[in-house]
């Protein structure tokens, strides 16, 4: 099946009656504009966003018809969680990370960063009092910079400048 929009969500589309197909997404997979996936019901879902970023949420119906829906989940994961004391701290904690080209996510009063060991470290060197948890990262701060990576073996820069320094 291919899928090129985004049907709804069903905080705002009624699904009664239908049958529930969880499409289990991770926070990295919800802007790929293709991708093949597998529902929890088998089905085989190919993902074909050609226009735009599909900027997938959690709870996307991304196919209905009358008796099933396909909806996102997006899965935990392991993150760092920063509870910023001051605006000032909260700022201060955005940009650091930003600068490092590091995705984050605000949601209530906490600020999430996939969990990385260096940045971890780097954080309670500088003060701040990081937690690990596991979380949903499903409300990515909006930029004009894509994450990414620099060389070709995935990981940030500081990780592997951290990792190489830490020897």
């Amino acid at each position: 099946m291919i899928i090129q929009s985004i049907s709804g969500n069903i905080a705002t589309q009624a699904l009664e009656g239908k049958e529930i197909d969880i499409l289990p997404l991770e926070w990295f997979e919800t802007h790929k504009r293709i991708q093949r996936k597998r529902s929890r019901g088998g089905q085989e879902l190919a993902f074909r966003f050609l226009q735009e970023n599909p900027n997938l949420q959690d709870g996307d119906i991304v196919f209905i018809d009358n008796a099933r829906a396909v909806v996102v989940e997006i899965q935990p994961c392991e993150a760092i969680v920063l509870m910023p004391a001051s605006m000032l701290e909260m700022g201060t904690i955005c940009y650091e990370i930003g600068n490092k080209h590091l995705p984050l996510f605000i949601q209530g009063a906490e600020v999430l960063v996939p969990y990385e060991a260096p940045l971890f470290r780097w954080l309670e060197a500088s003060g701040y009092a990081p937690a690990r948890a596991e979380r949903k990262l499903t409300n990515a701060l909006r930029s004009n910079v894509t994450p990414h990576t620099h060389g070709d073996s995935g990981g940030s820069l500081l990780s592997k400048i951290l990792n190489i320094t830490s020897k």
